[in-house]
Protein backbone atom coordinates (compact mmCIF):
# COMPACT_ATOMS: atom_id res chain seq x y z
CA UNK A 1 0.00 0.00 0.00
CA UNK A 2 1.52 3.36 -1.18
CA UNK A 3 2.28 5.55 2.01
CA UNK A 4 1.26 9.03 2.47
CA UNK A 5 -2.84 8.37 0.93
CA UNK A 6 -5.31 10.44 2.84
CA UNK A 7 -7.65 8.02 2.73
CA UNK A 8 -11.10 8.00 4.95
CA UNK A 9 -11.09 4.50 6.78
CA UNK A 10 -13.91 5.93 9.06
CA UNK A 11 -16.93 6.58 7.40
CA UNK A 12 -19.49 3.83 6.54
CA UNK A 13 -18.74 2.64 2.74
CA UNK A 14 -22.81 1.58 2.61
CA UNK A 15 -24.66 3.97 0.37
CA UNK A 16 -21.47 6.07 -0.66
CA UNK A 17 -22.47 5.09 -4.35
CA UNK A 18 -24.52 8.12 -6.09
CA UNK A 19 -27.64 6.38 -7.58
CA UNK A 20 -27.78 5.87 -11.70
CA UNK A 21 -30.03 4.25 -13.90
CA UNK A 22 -27.20 3.96 -16.66
CA UNK A 23 -23.43 4.11 -16.92
CA UNK A 24 -21.47 5.06 -20.21
CA UNK A 25 -17.96 3.93 -20.14
CA UNK A 26 -16.36 5.13 -23.36
CA UNK A 27 -13.62 3.81 -24.48
CA UNK A 28 -10.47 6.48 -25.11
CA UNK A 29 -7.53 3.88 -25.00
CA UNK A 30 -6.35 6.72 -22.49
CA UNK A 31 -4.70 6.65 -18.70
CA UNK A 32 -5.79 9.02 -17.58
CA UNK A 33 -7.77 12.84 -18.29
CA UNK A 34 -8.29 16.40 -17.72
CA UNK A 35 -10.40 16.82 -14.02
CA UNK A 36 -13.58 17.77 -16.62
CA UNK A 37 -13.65 14.77 -19.19
CA UNK A 38 -15.72 16.97 -21.47
CA UNK A 39 -12.89 19.54 -21.57
CA UNK A 40 -10.68 16.80 -23.36
CA UNK A 41 -9.77 17.52 -26.80
CA UNK A 42 -11.22 20.97 -26.53
CA UNK A 43 -14.37 19.86 -26.19
CA UNK A 44 -14.27 17.81 -29.36
CA UNK A 45 -15.55 14.17 -27.53
CA UNK A 46 -17.98 11.71 -26.72
CA UNK A 47 -18.24 12.80 -22.76
CA UNK A 48 -19.27 16.27 -24.21
CA UNK A 49 -21.63 15.37 -26.78
CA UNK A 50 -23.52 12.77 -24.49
CA UNK A 51 -23.34 15.80 -21.57
CA UNK A 52 -24.98 18.24 -24.24
CA UNK A 53 -27.96 16.02 -24.63
CA UNK A 54 -28.30 14.80 -20.94
CA UNK A 55 -27.01 17.26 -18.73
CA UNK A 56 -28.16 20.83 -17.35
CA UNK A 57 -29.79 22.35 -20.63
CA UNK A 58 -29.77 19.58 -22.34
CA UNK A 59 -32.88 18.56 -24.64
CA UNK A 60 -33.22 15.01 -22.51
CA UNK A 61 -32.30 16.31 -19.12
CA UNK A 62 -34.03 14.40 -16.20
CA UNK A 63 -33.45 15.02 -12.96
CA UNK A 64 -35.17 11.72 -12.14
CA UNK A 65 -33.07 9.55 -14.31
CA UNK A 66 -29.40 9.93 -13.61
CA UNK A 67 -27.07 8.64 -16.50
CA UNK A 68 -23.14 8.22 -15.57
CA UNK A 69 -20.94 9.55 -18.02
CA UNK A 70 -17.57 8.59 -17.37
CA UNK A 71 -13.87 7.03 -19.28
CA UNK A 72 -11.96 4.57 -19.83
CA UNK A 73 -8.64 3.14 -20.36
CA UNK A 74 -9.71 0.43 -22.99
CA UNK A 75 -9.02 1.02 -26.44
CA UNK A 76 -12.24 1.40 -29.04
CA UNK A 77 -12.90 -1.22 -31.84
CA UNK A 78 -11.60 -0.74 -34.70
CA UNK A 79 -13.88 -0.44 -37.63
CA UNK A 80 -12.87 -1.87 -41.28
CA UNK A 81 -12.63 1.48 -43.19
CA UNK A 82 -9.37 2.58 -40.52
CA UNK A 83 -9.96 6.61 -42.17
CA UNK A 84 -13.65 6.60 -40.16
CA UNK A 85 -12.76 8.08 -36.74
CA UNK A 86 -14.79 6.26 -34.68
CA UNK A 87 -15.68 5.86 -30.72
CA UNK A 88 -16.84 2.36 -28.66
CA UNK A 89 -18.64 2.98 -25.26
CA UNK A 90 -20.25 -0.09 -23.13
CA UNK A 91 -23.49 0.67 -21.24
CA UNK A 92 -23.78 -0.81 -17.92
CA UNK A 93 -25.85 -2.79 -16.55
CA UNK A 94 -27.62 -3.08 -19.57
CA UNK A 95 -24.28 -4.74 -20.82
CA UNK A 96 -24.41 -3.69 -24.38
CA UNK A 97 -21.52 -2.94 -26.01
CA UNK A 98 -21.74 -0.02 -28.66
CA UNK A 99 -17.82 -0.49 -31.04
CA UNK A 100 -18.86 2.11 -33.62
CA UNK A 101 -19.86 5.66 -33.05
CA UNK A 102 -18.96 7.77 -35.56
CA UNK A 103 -17.48 11.20 -34.30
CA UNK A 104 -18.07 12.85 -37.39
CA UNK A 105 -22.06 12.45 -37.11
CA UNK A 106 -23.90 13.68 -34.17
CA UNK A 107 -26.79 11.63 -35.48
CA UNK A 108 -24.99 8.49 -33.81
CA UNK A 109 -24.62 10.48 -30.50
CA UNK A 110 -28.66 10.98 -30.64
CA UNK A 111 -29.36 7.46 -31.43
CA UNK A 112 -27.47 6.31 -28.27
CA UNK A 113 -29.00 8.90 -25.73
CA UNK A 114 -32.71 7.78 -27.25
CA UNK A 115 -32.05 4.37 -28.32
CA UNK A 116 -30.27 3.28 -25.13
CA UNK A 117 -30.03 5.47 -22.35
CA UNK A 118 -33.44 7.18 -21.40
CA UNK A 119 -35.72 5.86 -19.54
CA UNK A 120 -38.62 3.25 -20.78
CA UNK A 121 -41.08 4.90 -17.73
CA UNK A 122 -40.64 8.10 -16.90
CA UNK A 123 -41.14 9.50 -12.85
CA UNK A 124 -44.29 10.08 -11.62
CA UNK A 125 -43.25 13.70 -11.01
CA UNK A 126 -43.22 14.15 -14.89
CA UNK A 127 -47.03 13.28 -14.97
CA UNK A 128 -48.06 16.45 -15.78
CA UNK A 129 -45.84 17.40 -18.99
CA UNK A 130 -46.97 17.60 -22.18
CA UNK A 131 -47.34 14.10 -23.99
CA UNK A 132 -44.71 16.21 -26.43
CA UNK A 133 -42.02 16.59 -24.07
CA UNK A 134 -42.92 13.33 -22.64
CA UNK A 135 -42.33 11.52 -25.51
CA UNK A 136 -39.09 13.39 -26.13
CA UNK A 137 -38.12 12.13 -22.39
CA UNK A 138 -38.66 8.38 -23.38
CA UNK A 139 -36.58 5.88 -24.72
CA UNK A 140 -37.28 4.73 -28.38
CA UNK A 141 -35.50 1.63 -28.70
CA UNK A 142 -36.17 1.89 -32.79
CA UNK A 143 -33.27 4.75 -32.37
CA UNK A 144 -30.91 2.23 -31.08
CA UNK A 145 -31.07 0.57 -34.44
CA UNK A 146 -29.10 3.46 -36.39
CA UNK A 147 -25.93 2.37 -34.39
CA UNK A 148 -23.83 -1.00 -36.17
CA UNK A 149 -22.69 -3.70 -34.21
CA UNK A 150 -24.72 -2.78 -30.93
CA UNK A 151 -23.96 -6.72 -29.46
CA UNK A 152 -24.17 -8.11 -25.51
CA UNK A 153 -21.31 -8.21 -23.24
CA UNK A 154 -20.00 -11.59 -22.12
CA UNK A 155 -16.43 -10.44 -20.34
CA UNK A 156 -16.02 -9.63 -16.78
CA UNK A 157 -15.58 -6.17 -16.63
CA UNK A 158 -13.30 -4.78 -13.83
CA UNK A 159 -13.04 -1.02 -13.19
CA UNK A 160 -10.83 0.74 -11.57
CA UNK A 161 -10.76 4.54 -10.40
CA UNK A 162 -7.35 6.34 -11.89
CA UNK A 163 -8.12 9.79 -12.33
CA UNK A 164 -4.97 11.28 -10.96
CA UNK A 165 -5.68 14.62 -13.34
CA UNK A 166 -9.00 14.60 -10.42
CA UNK A 167 -7.32 13.87 -7.45
CA UNK A 168 -3.85 11.93 -6.64
CA UNK A 169 -5.15 9.37 -4.44
CA UNK A 170 -6.96 7.40 -7.72
CA UNK A 171 -4.08 8.37 -9.99
CA UNK A 172 -1.69 6.85 -7.43
CA UNK A 173 -3.71 3.32 -6.38
CA UNK A 174 -5.23 3.15 -9.97
CA UNK A 175 -2.38 1.53 -12.03
CA UNK A 176 -1.44 -0.67 -8.50
CA UNK A 177 -4.85 -2.38 -8.58
CA UNK A 178 -5.06 -2.94 -12.26
CA UNK A 179 -1.85 -4.25 -12.39
CA UNK A 180 -2.88 -6.74 -9.03
CA UNK A 181 -5.99 -7.59 -10.53
CA UNK A 182 -4.40 -8.20 -14.01
CA UNK A 183 -1.79 -10.37 -12.25
CA UNK A 184 -4.73 -12.75 -9.99
CA UNK A 185 -7.33 -13.05 -12.54
CA UNK A 186 -5.36 -16.04 -14.47
CA UNK A 187 -5.27 -17.45 -10.75
CA UNK A 188 -9.40 -17.82 -10.93
CA UNK A 189 -9.57 -19.01 -14.47
CA UNK A 190 -9.95 -16.12 -16.09
CA UNK A 191 -8.13 -14.42 -18.86
CA UNK A 192 -7.36 -11.17 -18.92
CA UNK A 193 -7.97 -9.71 -22.64
CA UNK A 194 -6.32 -5.91 -23.13
CA UNK A 195 -6.97 -5.32 -26.98
CA UNK A 196 -9.91 -4.04 -28.35
CA UNK A 197 -13.61 -5.54 -28.87
CA UNK A 198 -13.68 -7.54 -31.90
CA UNK A 199 -17.46 -6.90 -33.98
CA UNK A 200 -17.98 -10.43 -34.17
CA UNK A 201 -15.41 -12.73 -31.55
CA UNK A 202 -15.17 -16.14 -31.36
CA UNK A 203 -15.50 -16.39 -27.76
CA UNK A 204 -14.21 -20.42 -27.67
CA UNK A 205 -10.92 -19.60 -29.42
CA UNK A 206 -9.45 -15.93 -29.39
CA UNK A 207 -6.21 -14.78 -30.86
CA UNK A 208 -3.61 -13.93 -27.89
CA UNK A 209 -1.61 -10.97 -28.12
CA UNK A 210 1.65 -13.51 -28.61
CA UNK A 211 0.06 -14.59 -31.82
CA UNK A 212 -0.90 -18.52 -30.49
CA UNK A 213 -4.45 -19.48 -30.30
CA UNK A 214 -5.53 -21.14 -27.09
CA UNK A 215 -9.12 -21.90 -25.74
CA UNK A 216 -10.93 -18.90 -23.91
CA UNK A 217 -11.44 -21.28 -20.69
CA UNK A 218 -13.63 -20.80 -17.74
CA UNK A 219 -14.17 -17.02 -18.58
CA UNK A 220 -12.69 -13.80 -19.98
CA UNK A 221 -12.17 -11.08 -17.97
CA UNK A 222 -11.01 -6.91 -18.51
CA UNK A 223 -9.64 -4.37 -16.30
CA UNK A 224 -9.41 -0.89 -17.01
CA UNK A 225 -8.70 2.65 -15.71
CA UNK A 226 -11.61 4.90 -15.29
CA UNK A 227 -12.51 8.56 -14.46
CA UNK A 228 -13.85 9.94 -11.81
CA UNK A 229 -16.91 8.09 -10.19
CA UNK A 230 -17.00 10.38 -6.51
CA UNK A 231 -15.56 9.05 -3.44
CA UNK A 232 -12.07 10.10 -4.02
CA UNK A 233 -11.11 9.69 -0.45
CA UNK A 234 -12.31 6.06 -0.44
CA UNK A 235 -9.26 5.38 -3.05
CA UNK A 236 -9.24 2.73 -4.56
CA UNK A 237 -12.98 2.49 -5.94
CA UNK A 238 -13.34 -0.62 -7.48
CA UNK A 239 -16.59 -1.52 -9.94
CA UNK A 240 -16.62 -4.92 -10.80
CA UNK A 241 -19.62 -6.01 -13.82
CA UNK A 242 -20.74 -8.82 -14.17
CA UNK A 243 -22.36 -10.33 -17.29
CA UNK A 244 -26.02 -11.62 -17.15
CA UNK A 245 -24.87 -15.22 -18.73
CA UNK A 246 -22.29 -15.49 -16.31
CA UNK A 247 -21.77 -19.28 -14.76
CA UNK A 248 -20.77 -19.92 -10.88
CA UNK A 249 -18.62 -23.04 -10.09
CA UNK A 250 -21.41 -25.35 -9.97
CA UNK A 251 -22.65 -24.51 -13.65
CA UNK A 252 -25.71 -22.51 -12.71
CA UNK A 253 -26.18 -18.76 -13.18
CA UNK A 254 -23.82 -16.86 -10.99
CA UNK A 255 -25.57 -15.05 -7.99
CA UNK A 256 -24.26 -11.88 -9.05
CA UNK A 257 -24.99 -11.83 -12.64
CA UNK A 258 -26.08 -8.37 -14.34
CA UNK A 259 -24.76 -6.63 -11.19
CA UNK A 260 -22.36 -4.16 -11.04
CA UNK A 261 -20.99 -4.38 -7.30
CA UNK A 262 -19.27 -1.08 -6.12
CA UNK A 263 -16.15 -1.43 -3.55
CA UNK A 264 -14.26 1.25 -1.72
CA UNK A 265 -10.61 1.34 0.40
CA UNK A 266 -9.82 -1.55 -1.92
CA UNK A 267 -5.81 -2.37 -0.99
CA UNK A 268 -3.64 -4.36 -3.35
CA UNK A 269 -3.58 -7.46 -0.30
CA UNK A 270 -7.43 -7.29 -1.08
CA UNK A 271 -7.36 -8.26 -4.37
CA UNK A 272 -7.07 -12.07 -3.82
CA UNK A 273 -9.89 -11.90 -1.53
CA UNK A 274 -12.28 -10.27 -3.57
CA UNK A 275 -11.27 -12.52 -6.72
CA UNK A 276 -12.06 -14.99 -4.99
CA UNK A 277 -15.45 -14.02 -3.00
CA UNK A 278 -16.91 -11.86 -5.25
CA UNK A 279 -16.38 -13.33 -8.53
CA UNK A 280 -15.84 -17.09 -7.58
CA UNK A 281 -18.22 -17.53 -4.95
CA UNK A 282 -20.63 -14.12 -5.77
CA UNK A 283 -20.85 -12.88 -1.89
CA UNK A 284 -20.24 -9.50 -1.47
CA UNK A 285 -17.75 -7.92 0.55
CA UNK A 286 -19.58 -5.90 3.58
CA UNK A 287 -16.96 -3.98 5.13
CA UNK A 288 -15.75 -2.24 1.31
CA UNK A 289 -19.55 -2.40 -0.13
CA UNK A 290 -20.10 1.31 -1.57
CA UNK A 291 -23.28 -0.03 -2.91
CA UNK A 292 -24.46 -1.76 -6.65
CA UNK A 293 -26.91 -2.24 -9.36
CA UNK A 294 -28.63 -4.49 -10.81
CA UNK A 295 -29.73 -5.02 -14.63
CA UNK A 296 -32.97 -3.47 -15.16
CA UNK A 297 -31.48 -0.56 -12.63
CA UNK A 298 -32.59 -1.87 -9.19
CA UNK A 299 -30.16 -0.11 -6.58
CA UNK A 300 -28.56 -2.25 -4.37
CA UNK A 301 -28.14 -1.78 -0.27
CA UNK A 302 -27.03 -3.96 2.35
Amino acid sequence: MPEGLEIDHEKNLNGTMAAYAEQVLICTGKYDWMSRIEEENAGDNLAADIKELLGRGGVYRDPYHNVSVINSSFPSSVPERREIQTTSAYILPSFKYVPFLPRVSFDSVQALVKGYLLPKKLHPAHDNLSPIHRDRLLRSESQGSFLYGVQDVEDVLVLICGHGGRDGRCGVMGPVLREEFERQLPGQGYQVLKGPVESSPNRDELLLEDGKREQAGKGIARVGLISHIGGHKFAGNVILYFPPGLKGKDGNRHALAGCGIWYGRVEPRHVDGILKETLGNGKVVEEMFRGGIRQGGEILRL
